[in-house]
């Protein structure tokens, strides 16, 4: 199990990747009520609600990919670009009153 940040707290999670050769997805499992988890849930349902916002998400994400082979590279440029996105989806939130 390792552990994810948010703030100065730390939250359990899973991710489980397929075997070599597999169908390229990860997923993530994280505790129900954890902070990290209305952020996974607010950040997925604000990019399934903006779909401009999503393109360019996804546009980012296959650039990087491209760019950084090394996943630990891509991550953490990822992670400086996630913050301003999930500003974005907090507004949007408090807005049309999302919840978890």
């Amino acid at each position: 199990m390792s552990v994810e940040a948010l703030g100065a707290s730390t939250y359990p999670k899973r991710v489980f990747a397929p075997p070599v050769g597999g169908r390229s997805v990860n997923i993530h499992v994280r505790e129900v009520g954890a902070a990290t988890t209305r952020y996974s849930l607010l950040f997925r349902d604000f990019l399934r609600a903006n779909d401009d916002h999503r393109d360019t998400w996804g546009r980012l994400k296959t650039r990087l990919a491209e760019e950084h082979l090394d996943i630990y590279a891509y991550g953490q440029v990822k992670a400086t670009a996630q913050p301003l996105l999930m500003a974005l989806a907090e507004q949007w939130a408090a807005r049309t009153g999302w919840q978890v």
